[in-house]
């Protein structure tokens, strides 16, 4: 919700209120979400940028909020689904770094990972897949060569017959449609 000056003086004061509720609202339930969150979490520094990430949601969609009674329960579910897509996000940086350690030929730990962990790696691997097949061509070529089999960019441009700028150019734009389908994917899992 968002109050601008040339609004009605009336329909101001009505955002204003709002606005002092929610601090309050804040003031007295912050430290118990955020001492759930370091439990759901698993750590103090994640348990607080989820919290403020929380706070922003919680804030933008102040309009969702039914009764100021619930707002504790309501804060922690938002809490809980932003700690749920950051430890998403987190999954898939083992699956980007796999190849990198098989390429060096070193092993993985023998601590074998739960279930639950080995699924969601699953998925986030599935994806990953998913968004890079859905590339144009010209794109997932640098894609998989650049951030897969990580090859130089000067070998990738001379492999593909392209500039080196245009390589780079196409990177960016690979790894700006891999990073918004994936985002748009946990976004619609997390829901």
């Amino acid at each position: 919700m968002h109050c601008v000056t040339a609004i009605t003086d009336g329909r101001f004061l009505a955002c204003e209120a709002v606005h002092v509720d929610f601090e309050s609202l804040v003031n007295q339930h912050k430290d118990a979400v955020y001492r759930q969150m370091i439990r759901v979490c698993g750590n103090r520094q994640d348990a607080e940028d989820v919290l403020i990430e929380a706070l922003f949601k919680a804030y933008r969609n102040l309009d969702q909020l039914r009764d100021s009674v619930a707002f504790r329960a309501w804060l922690a579910k938002i809490a809980s689904r932003v700690c749920w897509q950051l430890r998403k996000r987190e999954a898939l940086l083992p699956i980007l770094q796999l190849s990198a350690l098989e390429q060096e030929g070193r092993e993985l730990s023998a601590q074998d990972p739960s279930i639950e962990s080995q699924v969601e790696v699953a998925q986030m691997k599935q994806l990953l897949t998913t968004a890079i097949a859905s590339m144009p061509e010209p794109y997932r070529f640098v894609y998989e060569m650049r951030d897969l089999q990580n090859l130089g960019g000067a070998e990738v441009a001379r492999k593909l017959r392209i500039s080196t700028t245009a390589m780079k150019s196409r990177l960016h734009r690979a790894r700006a449609m891999v990073r918004g389908q994936l985002d748009a994917a946990l976004l619609r899992s997390g829901n």
